[in-house]
């Protein structure tokens, strides 16, 4: 048991930890540095914005980047992987603190966190995988309409004094109060809008965050111009590090915060291992999702101990971290210090930051996270996936994102049962044998019938296995399932079988089967159904049952006397 242990804990050690084995030079070094520099660039405003966006203030953005990065880097299953506040969170976030407030999202944020190392422990990263991407799709395409929503006001200086928090109130509040809408504040919206867009096309490798935020920055306080700011809203950054802050109270309702949790949980899950999976197709490396996952959550724990907020696996981050040449977790650690290095010399400067310019990069943020060519190509999908999507698309939007995660979830496991009912084929199969063995020409009906089962018996298909196996005019005098291609089987088509079984032998059929596997005759014979359908109609291939079936039958032993010739394949 201690060597077993032992072997789990080592194949499960961080990626950093095999990389600084494995020789850590000066030019991979220099790497790393040249990354983690590049996108803690890239992370700085986003941080900041992603934290606005969510109710929350700029420095518990900078603080989640600053102590979940360090954590998902340093101590997770990805080479590449950057850590930090996302998108996807933003509406969890405003919904959580708009219920239970800062305390009950940091509380919320433990829990989540506790989740995601119980299920890394217990190997559920691969659960994760098996939701269907049109689930995660409707996901973020709804949070991407949600975020854009939520920066309108921003963007146009529209004058609100309180935005609803459901999308069609706020787009209703927004469009009565466009009258109000500040042109230099949409001016440098715009800028910031125009200029990333321009630096994306024409030179991808710069940050186009950044240069979009600095430019408007610049501008912005050199006219003069008269727009609101991240100083005129939050009165600046405080340029001190995170430190341990009240998280947890006796007064907290555990229960009501727990469906928070739970969908924090999930979704930090989903897009973690989602941007693993990108980083190893853009790489060509492989990441352990049982580690990741314990890292994730051990980040999260951390995050709201600092006063943070939810955090994850980037996608963006970490693609740019791949593309700025990044060697080893390193790169992450170094746009840690990067995020550290602007707070401690640097943040007087952000309190000039526009809030129009950064509600213009979660705007595109959003689209992004939209993916409006991956939706149209959904549409053109089976129609199953297509209804799965605008589910879990209009559960986000009309009605919550907890919601939306729950039924979601519940879907992805409808649908996945749906795929392997299908997959699980029940056909007739010819006995191969001549026509007056198997054809009873007095009564007009075959004394043997043959049935193949091809795919798993299990819950999803069982009731149609039992309906195909009614026999309700001309019953055969024996039932022959050939259950070779089974590769496993559940209670429920155990059930299954014994129903077909009982209601057989209820009619004079005689049921037998044959090359059942050996696992799952021993569920069989703990569960007592080798017993009823009886060891004798057990056979261990299909010619051998046929034969062995036929040979018994009154007519033929009675043929076999008159003729003095034993029955066909004896």
């Amino acid at each position: 048991m201690v060597h077993s242990l032992f072997s789990r804990l080592k194949s499960n050690l961080p990626t950093s930890v095999s990389f600084l084995r494995s020789g850590y030079s000066l030019t991979k070094a220099r790497r790393d540095l040249g990354a983690g520099v590049t996108v803690g660039i890239v992370a700085l405003p986003l941080a900041m914005a992603f934290a606005i966006a969510s109710g929350a203030t700029p420095e518990m953005g900078l603080f989640t980047a600053i102590t979940a990065g360090f954590v998902i880097s340093a101590f997770g299953g990805t080479r590449f992987q950057i850590g930090g506040p996302t998108g996807a969170f933003v509406v969890i976030i405003a919904g959580v603190v708009a219920r239970h407030g800062f305390e009950g999202l940091l509380a919320a944020t433990i829990l989540a966190g506790l989740f995601l190392i119980v299920m890394g422990l217990f190997g559920l990263g691969r659960l994760l995988q098996f939701i269907p991407y049109p689930v995660t799709a409707g996901f973020t395409s709804g949070i991407g309409l949600l975020i854009f929503s939520s920066q309108i006001k921003d963007f146009f200086g529209l004058q609100l004094q309180q935005v609803p928090a459901d999308f069609l109130g706020k787009m209703l509040a927004c469009g009565q109060a466009f009258p109000t809408m500040a042109p230099t504040t949409l001016g440098i919206g715009m800028l910031t809008l125009v200029s990333m867009l321009l630096v994306r096309r024409y030179i991808p490798r710069i940050p186009a965050p950044f240069v979009g935020i600095v430019l408007a920055t610049v501008i912005s306080w050199a006219l003069g111009l008269n727009t609101e700011t991240i100083g005129s809203r939050f009165g600046g950054i405080p340029s001190t590090l995170p430190s341990i802050v009240p998280f947890w109270s006796g007064d907290l309702n555990i229960r009501a915060i727990l469906p928070d949790a739970f969908t924090i949980a999930i979704l930090a899950g989903i897009e973690s291992l989602l941007s693993a999976t990108v980083a190893d197709g853009m790489s060509g490396d492989k990441h352990n999702s049982s580690t990741e996952l314990v890292a994730q959550g051990v980040a999260n724990v951390f995050s709201a101990i600092f006063g943070g907020l939810p955090a994850t696996g980037a996608i963006a981050r970490t693609a740019t971290n791949i593309r700025a040449g990044a060697y080893s977790p390193m790169a992450g650690i170094i746009h840690v210090c990067t995020l550290i290095l602007f707070i401690k010399f640097f943040a007087p400067l952000a309190s000039l930051i526009p809030l129009s310019s950064l509600a213009a990069v979660l705007m595109v943020v959003a689209w992004d996270m939209s993916e409006p060519h991956r939706i149209k190509r959904l549409f053109l999908a089976p129609k199953s996936d297509s209804a799965v999507m605008v589910i879990a698309f209009g559960l986000t939007v009309f009605v919550d994102l907890t919601v939306a995660v729950e039924i979601g979830v519940v879907l992805a496991a409808m649908l996945f049962m749906k795929r392997m009912s299908e997959l699980t084929d029940i056909h007739n199969l010819d006995t191969g044998l001549p026509e007056e063995e198997v054809f009873d020409k007095r009564n007009g009906r075959e004394r043997v019938v043959v049935y193949e089962i091809s795919g798993p018996l299990f819950f999803g298909m069982a009731q149609r296995f039992v309906d195909v196996m009614r026999f309700t005019r001309k019953k055969p005098e024996v039932l022959v399932l050939c259950m070779r291609s089974v590769p496993t089987i559940d209670a429920t088509g155990l059930e299954g079988l014994e129903t077909v079984i009982r209601r057989g032998q209820s009619q004079k059929i005689r049921v037998v089967l044959s090359g059942v596997h050996p696992q799952i005759l021993q569920i069989m014979d703990r569960l007592g159904t080798t017993k009823l359908v009886g060891a004798e109609n057990i056979f261990p291939d299909f010619s051998t049952a046929v034969r062995k079936t036929l040979v018994h039958m009154p007519d033929l032993d009675k043929k076999q006397k008159s003729t003095g010739k034993p029955a066909h394949a004896l």
